[in-house]
């Protein structure tokens, strides 16, 4: 169902992801083509702001912190997962995996390596700072448009 707090989180995590997506193109390797990367990350933040973020509110200021630290953390899981999904396939059609189950161990370990970048300062700082705005946000949207 659609609703104004759902909207205002996906807004928020859309921001939150785009804002991140930059911080680490600018902070990677030098000519490497990021492609899609940061409208995937986007859309992710849409969906986990929407399905995650957005049903959760009316519980409290304390619980909004909570809900949006759940939220940031959800889409930083989901975009290292798909990723790394991604990351995988395109080695893979490349014949660098001798089986299936070597190439679905290299997606958590593509994430790993990838959640590396997320430990700059700045990234976490960041990531905390739009955690707390979008559960507040998020909580304040679902008081005042009920």
């Amino acid at each position: 169902m659609p609703s104004a707090p759902r909207l205002v989180a996906a807004v928020c995590l859309l921001v939150v992801a785009f804002i991140v997506s930059t911080m680490i193109i600018n902070n990677g390797d030098e000519g490497k083509n990021y492609g899609w990367f940061t409208y995937v990350n986007m859309l992710i933040g849409v969906v986990c702001g929407w399905k995650i973020m957005g049903k959760r509110v009316g519980r409290g200021w304390t619980a909004a912190v909570n809900n949006g630290i759940a939220g940031v953390l959800s889409t930083v899981f989901w975009a290292l997962f798909v990723q790394g999904s991604y990351e995988m396939f395109r080695l893979a059609m490349r014949h660098r995996f001798d089986g299936p189950f070597e190439a679905l161990i290299a997606i958590f370990q593509i994430g790993v390596e990838y959640s590396k970048q997320l430990v700059a300062p700045e990234i976490l700082w960041t990531l905390a700072i739009g955690a707390l705005i979008a559960g507040l946000a998020t909580e304040e949207a679902g008081r005042r448009w009920r």
